[in-house]
């Protein structure tokens, strides 16, 4: 029985699972009203909440669960990357309980997660496939060839796809966090009423890769562009008009990803590919992503939407696979704001 927290953000989650799959408990505790009102995460405000809802929210997780802390038999928590103070709530907890009860403990690296969510819905996910780690904070692109063996392809430059999509609503007033709000408001418009061009990728990049990396910043640059451009004192931007606008740049974003899921899928023949993180549950990416796989028979798994934002159900499947590997962390485990880039663990 698995007890793990995640607090790498704006998120304060705890899951128990009884491996392979059997989730006994899942709970998050959003933050979106604290940070509403600045347009985006607070880090300080983030590591405060943190503090405030995790012990209550562990104490649910058991009555959900069914158990007391003597059923446990491990526990692991969110190390890296992310938001230092944030992380360090979660992981102290974690550590702390895990010391108190000599229960064995592991660290866990967020994207690793996010990579591995599918497999607590999917047990036919093939190997080796794509995985892609889209959200506010990673945009990646890994060649996952097992548990724990992953080669990193391709990442961002700059913007994270989530980043840019937050960036465009608050650009526009439209409230955060933006990816729902975009996707909802995108719905509504026309896609190809305003063209913006897919970024020109050189192939040196800070990760020496540079093929498949993706660039989200001159795409939020083309739209402030275009807004400063049509949105006039004397005529302001109509909601039919943002509706067009964010369409058009949804559109783009996806566009943009689907180019380098689509060549590395080809250059590595990849069987399937596996979409993970906040961006993941978009309803413009999964509906891209399902068609061209179906078009070139490349079959295409996505979390449930639960799973797809932070959570630590993902946290619980990993640390359970290590465990049962008998890989476990020392007590001087600290968090790291970065994770490493290719080698996970």
């Amino acid at each position: 029985m698995i007890l793990a927290f995640e607090s790498s953000c704006d998120e304060t989650a705890v899951a128990i699972l009884a491996p392979p799959r059997q989730l006994r408990a899942s709970l998050v505790a959003s933050q979106h009203e604290i940070h509403i009102p600045f347009g985006g995460v607070v880090p300080e405000l983030a590591a405060r909440r943190h503090m405030e809802v995790i012990v209550p929210l562990y104490q649910d997780a058991l009555v959900e669960a069914g158990i007391t802390l003597d059923d446990v038999t491990g526990i692991a928590a969110t190390c890296k990357p992310g938001l230092i103070g944030a992380l360090l709530v979660g992981l102290s907890f974690a550590k702390s309980l895990a010391m108190g009860r000599n229960l064995p403990f592991i660290g866990v690296n967020h994207i690793e997660g996010h990579l591995n969510a599918v497999h607590l819905e999917h047990d036919d996910v093939p190997y080796p496939h794509l995985g892609v780690v889209v959200s506010g904070g990673h945009t990646e692109f890994y060649i996952v060839k097992g548990f724990a063996d992953y080669q990193l392809l391709g990442a961002t430059r700059d913007d994270a796809a989530g980043e840019a999509f937050d960036k465009v609503a608050k650009l526009l007033n439209l409230g955060y966090p933006g990816g729902p709000i975009v996707d909802k408001r995108a719905a509504l418009g026309n896609p190809k009423a305003i063209r913006f061009s897919l970024p020109k990728m050189s192939e040196s990049s800070k990760f020496g890769i540079g093929k498949y990396d993706v660039s989200f910043s001159g795409l939020k640059t083309a739209v402030a562009l275009w807004v400063k451009q049509n949105d006039i004192t004397d005529q302001p931007l109509s909601a039919d008009t943002i509706n067009d606008l964010v369409a058009s740049f949804q559109y783009t974003a996806v566009e943009i990803l689907m180019r380098s899921v689509s060549q590395i899928v080809t250059d590595h023949n990849l069987p399937a590919v596996v979409v993970s993180g906040g961006v993941a549950a978009n309803s413009a990416l999964r509906k891209a992503m399902t068609d061209w796989g179906i078009q070139h028979n490349v079959r295409t798994y996505f979390p449930s939407m639960k799973l797809c934002v932070d959570n630590a159900a993902m946290i619980a499947y990993v640390g359970s696979q290590y465990l049962a590997r008998g890989v476990t962390s020392n007590w001087d485990l600290n968090a790291t704001a970065s994770g490493a880039v290719g080698i996970l663990t």
